[in-house]
């Protein structure tokens, strides 16, 4: 095979005679030379594709970071917003415990129980083995149930609480207008209840109270709590005042040489509603005192024991305390 060589140099083309044999091997040699060229371009394509797709999971992971931390940051968000909903159920629940001790202190003045025995102001004594349980510790969930079990149960404690409250306000009301003790704080009895001698023609009859002899001026007071219903002169009684109690019972007071109320008053237990006098059917200063229950008399003395040895009403007993005038001194026992 001839082959033409051209020479930059001088221009001049020369002749090579080739065997088949030599020729084989240059076309071989060309060959592997465009390979290689060929191998190198590919592997250089090849390493350029690999250093994107690097990249893109670079990217790809610097988003799911930053998506996490705001997931973690607005999961910090719901736990501090739970964390004050928590500590404004235990400032609830802590106002709720300072008013319920507030109550239970009331109610054991009231109702007379020894500080020492039942202490609002402390906590009460508690205890019990330790749970062998590793790691129990409660979770926010748990945490949340036992603040709602606990309101549930302060709130039930509050209502018990009131209801006590109100039992035992009903109680003293009840004890209130129920009559007790003496319309008088000095003198005696004079005239009971019951059949007796009349003072006045000396035949038998039937007494429906109990005089007490005091002297005139001497302070009459209501043994009840109730509102006035006759405030002024009625027959015989002279000056009376009248009493509802409530419950049917009522009381009257008799003689009083003044009335020192008016009728739809209240009245509480103590109160000075009159002044003993002489007024009526009378014999001498004192006070004709009746208990009515469903306006049919009883007899006052059982009444009249049930305060028999506390203290007396407190407050002035006298005409003169009670008006500044002077009493009328007399020696007098007074009956009806």
């Amino acid at each position: 095979m001839n082959v033409i060589i051209f020479s930059k140099r001088d221009g001049h083309a020369r002749h090579l005679s080739l065997p088949p044999l030599a020729l084989a091997c240059l076309a071989v040699a060309v060959l592997a030379i465009v390979g290689g060229a060929f191998g190198a371009g590919f592997s250089l394509r090849h390493g350029g594709s690999a250093d994107g797709m690097a990249l893109g999971q670079a990217a790809h992971w610097s988003q799911v970071l930053a998506k996490q931390r705001d997931q973690i940051a607005d999961l910090k968000r719901q736990m501090q917003a739970r964390a004050d909903a928590i500590a404004i159920q235990l400032g609830d629940m802590k106002a709720h415990v300072i008013r319920l001790d507030a109550l239970g202190q009331r109610l054991t003045a009231m109702a007379g129980i020894k500080s020492s025995e039942f202490n609002f102001g402390q906590d009460p004594p508690q205890g019990g083995p330790e749970a062998d349980i590793p790691d129990a510790r409660p979770q926010i969930a748990d945490i949340s149930t036992m603040l709602k079990s606990l309101q549930s149960q302060i709130d039930l404690s509050g209502s018990q609480l009131s209801a006590l409250e109100n039992v035992i306000l009903s109680r003293q009301l009840g004890q209130e207008i129920h009559p007790e003790g003496r319309p008088v704080n000095t003198g005696y009895v004079s005239s009971g209840f019951g059949a007796r001698v009349d003072p006045f023609t000396g035949g038998e009859e039937f007494h429906e109270g109990i005089d007490f002899a005091a002297p005139e001026g001497t302070g009459i007071r209501a043994v009840a709590a109730g509102v006035v219903t006759w405030a002024g002169p009625r027959g015989g009684y002279g000056n009376m005042v009248q009493i509802d109690h409530g419950n049917g019972y009522a009381t009257r007071y008799g003689h009083a040489y003044r009335v020192l109320v008016h009728v739809g008053e209240t009245v509480q237990r103590g109160d000075v509603v009159a002044l003993v006098g002489d007024t009526g059917r009378s014999t001498g200063p004192h006070v004709h005192f009746e208990v009515l229950k469903n306006g049919h008399e009883v007899d006052p003395a059982r009444f009249v024991a049930l305060r028999t040895g506390s203290a007396a009403f407190s407050g002035p007993d006298t005409l003169d305390a009670v008006t500044g005038k002077t009493p009328v001194p007399t020696g007098t026992v007074g009956q009806d």
